[in-house]
């Protein structure tokens, strides 16, 4: 039985960060060129990510997601992956990538027992891409994705859908899943962090995406079964499966299942949160699993968290954060967190 918060969510799925670096600069997740950086020391090593991922499969977190940053920056990450893979009570170990390492490190992730990936690809566009994540590795990201459906993973695309930016590639990037066989996630502009310069017209909602959509492939037939996942599923005429993440305009708080710890071991309960549990102390300290595991059912038990919800209840709706706050507090910024 999975432990339940105050609204009656369960904990079923930790997003575990491993980074905070990255190697992009996307618009909507941190733009900028220099940033505070969480202490070397205090990133957990892949043996303390591993015991808590263990004291929260206890709990009912059978999902774990690996995110950074970029996680596949964090060298010889398939140790971590071998050590969640062990743990019989994890049932799905997933990564979120950028992509750009990802054809290197593939065959050593098959064989640690990763599960599934995704992979972040907002445009088709090299030049486009070079523009707005200040990258020139466009052939690398889509290398990574060949090169992970070759070795049979499970893959899943992200877009991020911005208006001004990559709107008009709505129907192209949906196209080149589809002639893969790929699941295509469009996401609303998401007002987290505060670096982006979020503003509310610049969100892409999902009815515009759905109207989009039919538009240029017919009728669309929402599908059941979505649970507390973030993606809304829709299929195509053709069988296709392709999924919209509304948090910005139809947030899903009500079931949400999900938290996260950072690479430095705070735990958020909500990716708007204000602030964490500190779990690398207790974790350095000498707390045994079953200190760790009282400490976190209290503080889930008590979670009242539904941060998209009350944000787009607001009548004033801007950035989260003003850029002063974030730089008192990395763990604010929406890489850090692992989105």
């Amino acid at each position: 039985m999975s432990l339940l918060d105050a609204l009656g969510r369960p904990l079923g799925s930790l997003r575990l960060s491993v980074t905070d670096r990255c190697n992009m600069r996307c618009g909507y997740c941190m733009p900028n060129d220099h940033y505070v950086w969480l202490p070397r020391a205090s990133i957990l090593t892949f043996e303390e990510l591993d015991r808590l991922a263990g004291v929260f499969a206890g709990l009912g977190a059978r999902k774990v997601r690996l995110t950074g940053g970029e996680p596949l920056l964090r060298q010889h990450l398939d140790r971590l992956v071998a050590l969640l893979s062990a743990r019989p009570e994890i049932q799905d170990i997933a990564l979120t990538t950028n992509g750009i390492l990802l054809a290197e490190q593939v065959g050593a992730l098959a064989a640690a027992g990763l599960g599934r990936i995704t992979v972040s690809l907002d445009t088709l566009d090299p030049a486009r891409l070079k523009l707005f994540a200040r990258s020139d590795r466009h052939s690398a990201i889509l290398e990574g994705i060949a090169a992970a459906v070759e070795a049979g993973f499970s893959v899943k695309l992200n877009t991020v859908v911005i208006r001004g930016y990559n709107d008009d590639e709505v129907v192209p990037l949906l196209s080149y899943a589809r002639e893969r066989g790929l699941e295509l996630r469009f996401i609303e502009y998401m007002d987290v962090g505060g670096a982006t310069g979020w503003r509310e017209g610049a969100v892409v909602p999902r009815e515009e995406i759905l109207r989009v959509v039919a538009e240029a492939f017919g009728p669309v037939v929402a599908l059941d079964g979505r649970g507390g996942a973030p993606a809304e599923q829709f299929r195509l005429e053709d069988g296709s499966v392709f999924g919209i993440i509304a948090s910005t305009t139809a947030p899903f708080c009500g079931k949400c299942d999900r938290s996260r710890i950072t690479a430095d071991g705070t735990w958020f309960r909500c990716l708007y949160a204000d602030d964490g549990l500190d779990l690398r102390t207790p974790l350095r300290d000498g707390a045994t699993d079953g200190d760790l595991r009282l400490l976190i059912t209290g503080v889930w038990q008590a979670r009242m968290d539904r941060g998209a919800e009350n944000r787009l209840a607001e009548p004033r709706r801007g950035a989260l954060y003003a850029l002063d706050g974030l730089r008192a507090d990395p763990r604010r910024e929406m890489h850090t967190r692992g989105g």
